[in-house]
């Protein structure tokens, strides 16, 4: 079990763009004052005694808490079976796989060991841990590693400390120190690389060294006194990039690992040391909650911009968030996805169970990450959603992908963003990453101007959203992407926007610099059918269909392509090959001045289409 969101650990090539985020504002003392605080005895991190205690008679008290524990009882009995994590890294770079494969293994097996004592799970925990101590390395040169590889060491170590003998515990400890604090520390001392970084490598990095340091930190004080008080000034570099509302530039995907490992170290702060200084209450963090909520689909699908995939987002934390911040809508969201893992056991909470999600707007938008949400209804899986980005390209892990959109209605994903792509092919984060098509913005459902001028949009630029509107008949966001287009337009704008809460409009307003090829792309699994004249497409999935109207201009006709790189665009041999996608795609030549306009429509049974929306130009919505 363990982490719930599956992540390629990434090598990071860029920070996060826009203004600096701000030095550190939270007074963090030093060293030797954390240690003194430091709780005697085990188990500190996440749980302490009490919660153990209490836990036992909730899971078998508490329904969910009790089929999760019997799920949770399952994995561990295959777990008796399996042959203990190896040194593994199959891509040449990254031992993360293993990593988080020990990790999920301690936290189930520690935690049935806390609930029932038996010997078999310390014992099957022992053989883990024993085998990863044993590692020459634990792969420093991708740091994210041995983060992950000292998150679980501390969690073996603390939870089933009693149940060690001390020549066990010398062994546990010696390779955190040796294999994982210490590094980190080189890291801080020089305050280098992932220790200044605004992303998602900083709280991974800080998060799991720092739980390893709050394990051990009475008996090796001097050191991991001085680690914590490295790390959680450099932290706060990452959290500012929450404000101002909890939005997270490198997407849902990469939002879950960064909290997921800046939670945890919150909350062991919390049980270890009685105070995590402040840092809960930095701007943005008590909003963070929000952003799975708002930028995952009716039916559980998240809008999957940046490097990653449009899987559900998971996140236990959220349960922790939900009583931190006395934030019900966090746990109502994690009731209906949880998968039972130790974490949410461990932070189950009935605060989703008294909540009305009813109560939460429709619409979202997220100022500095630049995204926003529509949907026609909550609690609704065939309900129309829309995510529509903005942003930075600038971004850690971010795409060509300024005024991109995903689409969801009638429970099917119309408009899709095709995700990452492998993070092994050559220089992914590095000089080749703008010729890979689905980093690229024809591989999103976005315009491309002039596509034989490369990368097909600006990598340095960034959009705003200028205006956003969420009223109950009409909501809508229009982006000012004129930065991503400028060797070609004067002016590039889009706007989007849901019309009665049944279709959508997506317009867009170009003046060109000069007569320019302009591409509108919409990527989509589901079958194309043209009408005689091309101004019309219908999507269907089974028997859900989807209408596709041009409005404007007069002229335009759709075409159905090939998920594949235009002609004359980059084209490398190795990448994905985009199997059961097409590629709704409208081609204008010639553009000085063009209003182009694409309604979508949901079509329920034989209903007749709503009138073509009325053309206004987006000045004036």
């Amino acid at each position: 079990m363990g982490l719930v969101v599956v992540l390629a650990g990434a090598l990071s090539f860029h920070q996060t763009a826009g203004a600096p985020a701000a030095e550190p504002s939270v007074p963090i003392p030093g060293g030797p004052e954390i240690i003194s605080r430091l709780k005697k005895g085990h188990p500190r991190l996440i749980a302490v005694e009490a919660d153990f205690a209490r836990l036992k008679g909730d899971v078998q008290s508490q329904p969910i808490l009790k089929k999760w524990h019997e799920r949770l009882i399952a994995e561990g009995q295959k777990l008796l079976d399996a042959p203990p994590s190896k040194y593994e890294i199959p891509d040449g770079k990254r031992l993360l796989a293993t990593s988080r494969r020990v990790l999920g293994r301690v936290q189930t097996l520690g935690l049935l060991y806390r609930l029932d004592g038996r010997q078999q799970w310390r014992d099957r925990a022992w053989k883990e841990l024993a085998a990863a101590a044993a590692f020459t390395n634990w792969n420093p040169r991708h740091f994210l590693d041995t983060a992950e590889m000292t998150h679980a060491f501390a969690i073996g170590y603390d939870w089933l400390y009693d149940a060690w003998t001390p020549e066990q515990r010398k062994m546990l400890r010696e390779a955190m120190v040796e294999k994982g604090i210490k590094l980190a520390m080189d890291v801080q001392r020089k305050t280098n690389w992932w220790a200044r970084a605004r992303h998602n490598w900083n709280q991974v990095c800080n998060g799991g060294i720092g739980m390893g340091a709050l394990a051990i930190g009475d008996e090796e004080p001097e050191l991991c006194g001085e680690f914590l008080a490295h790390a959680l000034k450099s932290i706060q570099l990452a959290m500012a990039e929450f404000a101002p509302d909890g939005a997270w530039a490198e997407g849902p995907g990469y939002w879950s690992y960064a909290t997921t490992y800046n939670v945890a170290l919150l909350a062991a702060l919390q049980t270890a040391i009685g105070t995590d200084y402040g840092l809960s209450r930095m701007p943005g963090f008590a909003e963070v909650g929000t952003f799975p909520l708002f930028m995952s689909g009716p039916f559980g699908l998240s809008f999957n911009y940046a490097d990653a995939h449009a899987g559900t987002i998971r996140a236990p934390h959220l349960y922790w968030m939900a009583r931190q911040f006395n934030r019900p809508a966090y746990a109502w969201y994690q009731d209906q996805v949880a998968s039972g893992s130790p974490l949410d056991i461990i932070w189950h909470n009935d605060l989703g169970a008294r909540y009305s999600v009813e109560s939460e707007p429709l619409d979202k938008y997220y100022r500095g990450a630049e995204v926003a949400s529509f949907r026609s209804a909550w609690k609704d899986k065939n309900a129309l959603f829309i995510g529509f980005k903005a942003g930075d390209n600038k971004a850690n892990h971010s795409n060509l992908d300024l005024g991109s959109f995903v689409l969801d209605a009638l429970g099917v994903r119309w408009a899709e963003d095709l995700g990452s792509d492998d993070y092994n092919l050559p220089d992914y984060f590095g000089n080749k990453r703008w010729t890979y098509y689905r980093l690229r913005a024809e591989g999103h459902n976005t315009i491309v101007l002039n596509p034989d001028m490369q990368p097909d949009q600006d990598p340095r630029a960034a959009a705003r959203i200028v205006r956003f509107e969420s009223r109950p008949e009409r909501a809508f966001a229009i982006a000012d992407l004129t930065a991503a287009y400028v060797r070609n337009a004067a002016k590039a704008m889009r706007g989007i926007t849901m019309l009665g809460r049944r279709q959508v409009l997506v317009q867009d307003e170009i003046t060109a610099k000069q007569p320019a090829e302009l591409w509108w792309f919409m990527h989509t699994q589901a079958k194309i059918a043209l009408d005689s004249n091309g101004a019309t497409a219908t999507l269907s999935m089974g028997d859900k269909k989807l209408v596709a109207q041009i409005l404007s201009p007069p002229d335009a006709r759709f075409e159905v392509r090939d998920p594949v790189p235009l002609p004359g665009a980059p084209h490398p041999e190795k990448q994905a090959v985009n199997k059961g996608v097409k590629k709704l795609a409208i081609h204008l030549s010639n553009v000085t001045n063009a209003c182009l306009r694409v309604q979508l429509t949901p079509q329920t049974g034989k209903t007749a289409l709503p009138a073509a929306a009325t053309q206004v130009p987006l000045e004036r919505w």
